[in-house]
């Protein structure tokens, strides 16, 4: 029996061979991925997603949450019947692949989290607090104002998702959940805190990381050494 969705996600693909989604973030789309877009399909079946309410995807009816943008994944693979993916996610796009992959575990084959946190105290003050601060003034207009709505969806995904234990991922013991190999990778000027890096790090099981100078932005703006180390990563992964 075919699986109803309110939706369609707009997607990019090329390449041929095992299939790599990547995931962008918060009030982007998929052409943040140029650079990986290009580069990664001369070897693997690259689809760049664009999440609903973002980019080209419409926002539908459902809930405006990382827990159900990991639910459009799922029946995006199924409608693609994509039966098992490498993730590659940046930001809140990472966040959805780390939720994804704690529910969905045998549908992940490799797991590449960029930038992302568990919760919203993960961000450095600097950048949160204005968050915080433009999430309840538009939360206050939402009712008056269609783009304050929208502002308020967007700012709230930062606030109030992903909202993940650290606790209840590393003592996780499902053996699929285990056996992914996973790659943390962030920017050492990233506005991602350090430290919550490195909890998110020491949090997952059979888990690299990898710091690279740069911003939150490194797969954009350093997309040569970025696509380095995460080449390095699926080719060693593979060997193994």
């Amino acid at each position: 029996m075919k699986k109803e969705t309110d939706i369609k996600l707009h997607y990019t693909e090329k390449g041929t061979g095992s299939p790599l989604i990547l995931l962008h973030g918060n009030g982007e789309d998929s052409g943040y991925f140029i650079h990986q877009i290009e580069y990664f399909s001369r070897e693997y079946r690259v689809i760049a997603l664009d999440t609903r309410g973002h980019g080209k995807s419409p926002r539908g009816e459902k809930p405006f949450t990382i827990r159900q943008f990991a639910e459009d994944l799922h029946d995006f693979m199924d409608e693609q019947e994509i039966e098992k993916a490498d993730l590659l996610g940046f930001s809140d796009g990472g966040n959805i692949a780390l939720v994804f992959a704690l529910k969905y575990t045998e549908r992940v084959n490799r797991l590449i989290l960029n930038g992302a946190n568990l919760y919203s105290a993960g961000v450095k003050p600097s950048v949160q607090i204005p968050i915080i601060l433009g999430y309840h003034a538009a939360s206050l207009l939402a009712g008056k104002s269609e783009k304050a709505r929208k502002n308020a969806e967007m700012l709230g995904l930062m606030v109030n998702d992903p909202n993940l234990d650290p606790e209840e991922i590393s003592e996780n013991s499902d053996p699929d959940f285990l056996r992914i190999p996973k790659l943390v990778i962030a920017g050492n000027r990233d506005m991602i805190k350090d430290e919550h890096t490195r909890l998110i790090y020491a949090s997952l099981p059979n888990a690299q990381i990898r710091v690279m100078k740069g911003s939150h932005f490194i797969a954009k703006e350093e997309p040569e050494g970025f696509n380095r180390i995460v080449e390095e990563f699926l080719k060693q992964e593979r060997q193994c």
